[in-house]
């Protein structure tokens, strides 16, 4: 059983910061592309960022020079910072990431996690 675990959302002011971390556990024999994606009230799910098992990294428009992607392979981790957050930043986060589990390659998601930005 493959599970993602996210951390980190909260509640922050206008022009703060947040640190989210996202763990993969379970029978894991690679991982691919790891993500963010974000899905506001009343609005659909939409790609935040990713990164290839290489590194190479991929940005909402919204968020480039705001935001950063990383990983972890040997932790199997993945962590969005966030600066200069704004009130269109309120969403709930999730974590995204292609797993070879198992049950061969297949997309797994995190439970969300909030993250509130305030006026």
């Amino acid at each position: 059983q493959v599970q993602l675990v996210e951390s980190g959302g909260g509640l922050v002011q206008t022009g703060g910061s947040l640190r989210l971390s996202c763990t993969a556990s379970g029978s894991i024999f690679g991982i691919r592309a790891m993500g963010w994606y974000r899905q506001a009230p009343g609005k659909q799910r939409e790609l935040v960022a990713d990164i290839s098992s290489g590194g190479s990294t991929n940005y909402a428009d919204s968020v480039k020079g705001r935001f950063t992607i990383s990983r972890d392979n040997v932790k199997n981790m993945v962590f969005l910072q966030m600066n200069s957050l704004e009130p269109e930043d309120t969403a709930v986060y999730y974590c995204n990431a292609q797993i070879l589990g198992l049950l061969g390659m297949k997309d797994y998601w995190g439970q969300g996690t909030q993250v509130t930005v305030s006026s």
